[in-house]
């Protein structure tokens, strides 16, 4: 019999294991002796939500977590800490793990294959990772790092500090691998090595890496994902700025945007699987699927606020993020799968259907943007709206006509091309 991690056993493994004998006669007559009323119901089992019951871990759901820092953990066994799970609304195979390492502690440690970026909310400490114990590598790590465990490696955190608590959030695609493969084993006790995933060199959390066009940054660690400089990527709006992110050569797709005081971005449509963590400012995201906006919603944020596009995990959704703080508004797209280097779809390397070329282009014109100029009015009342409560002043009066405020950035269009 097939045992979980800890010894415990998914019941369709057990059915699987369990085949009743039948005879020549009875398989030639089960089908003309079928009666409905008779016959059992086919049991259907999700494999992650029986995991999440069994688990032993506090789960949160809902539309999104306004305050990932004030959010209630309990101990978590797997980790050894305090942690959680959270699965929202707009989740289908991915969902988000919240530890909480208290003074001088450590998680146990972890091995399992499934993808996970992580971003340190608070705290310093460090990481150790291996396949090979004796060549173990570790980095050390503050608040705003950012990084992608090499797939199925053994990992270990440690708090450096003996009087504060770390805390730390990561987003995974546990759920799609355990409704994939069933078996607990399979994902927590592979013996299974990527050995060009984490060499024995030393150095592989240096922070080093390679920019090539696109804006797009390989590397497996990243010091201060909350800080770092970025190029502009004023056509997504608002003389904004952004790095695209290849981490740990993993399937994981990530980047990372910012965007000016007294400003919004212009709003794009896609489905779901983006996670969208602040890091920085304070504003509102305005999701909505239908054409009047009439099942508009409205998801005020701040730093370490952790909220999805979409409200569900089958559709795609209209969002938008506005500024109405004083410092610049700055947010992670944590996503653990669509790969930026490995194609995870047919003609991905066509540049009319990849989606960061598509993200910077009009609706009009095969991308999935919408341009200022083509926007509902409402958006820009509520912003302004938004603003004065704040006592901040509108710098959109460039990019919106109707923009009573002051002139700021100007406005940029992408094309439906690849980068030259």
């Amino acid at each position: 019999m097939t045992t979980g991690a800890r010894g415990r056993n998914f019941p369709i493994a057990r059915r699987r294991m369990h085949q009743p004998a039948r005879n020549s006669s009875e398989e030639d007559t089960m089908t003309t002796n079928y009666d409905p009323a008779l016959a059992p119901t086919f049991e259907r089992i999700d494999t992650y939500e029986e995991w999440q019951k069994n688990e032993g871990a506090v789960i949160h759901g809902g539309l999104y977590i306004r305050d990932l820092y004030s959010l209630e953990l309990d101990y978590w066994p797997r980790k050894g800490c305090n942690g959680a799970v959270v699965y929202l609304d707009g989740d289908e195979e991915t969902d988000e793990h919240v530890v909480e390492v208290g003074p001088a502690g450590k998680t146990n440690p972890e091995r399992h294959m499934f993808n996970e970026v992580i971003y340190v909310l608070s705290g310093r400490g460090a990481t150790s990772v291996w396949y090979d114990e004796s060549r173990k590598q570790t980095f050390e790590w503050t608040e705003g790092a950012y990084f992608s465990i090499p797939m199925n490696a053994w990992y270990q955190h440690f708090n450096g500090s003996g009087t504060e608590p770390t805390r730390m959030v990561s987003v995974t695609n546990l759920p799609g691998m355990i409704r994939k493969f069933i078996t607990e084993d399979f994902i927590w006790n592979n013996p299974y090595v990527f050995p060009d995933r984490l060499t024995a060199e030393e150095g592989w959390a240096s922070g080093s890496g390679q920019m090539y066009k696109g804006r797009v940054w390989e590397t497996n660690f990243l010091p201060d994902a909350a800080n770092m400089p970025m190029p502009d990527w004023s056509e997504r709006g608002a003389g904004g700025t952004n790095i695209m992110l290849s981490l740990s050569d993993n399937t994981v797709s990530s980047h990372i945007s910012e965007f000016p005081v007294g400003t919004y971005k212009k709003a794009h449509r896609h489905g779901p699987g983006a996670h969208l963590l602040i890091t920085g400012g304070v504003g509102f995201a305005l999701v909505w699927q239908k054409e009047d906006m009439s099942d508009l919603v409205k998801a005020d944020w701040q730093r370490g606020s952790l909220y999805l596009p979409t409200q569900d995990a089958y559709s795609e959704y209209f969002h938008q993020h506005f500024n109405v703080g004083t410092t610049p508004a700055r947010y992670i797209n944590m996503s653990p799968s669509n790969s930026r280097k490995y194609t995870y779809q047919r003609g991905i390397n066509d540049p009319s259907r990849r989606g960061e070329i598509r993200a910077m282009v009009s609706i009009k014109e095969g991308g999935i943007q919408l341009e200022y100029e083509d926007e509902d009015p409402r958006v820009h009342e509520i912003f302004e709206a938004e603003l004065a409560k704040y006592g901040q002043e509108c710098r959109m009066k460039n990019l919106v006509s109707t923009c009573t405020g002051v002139p700021g950035p100007e406005n940029k269009k992408g094309a439906l091309q690849d980068y030259d």
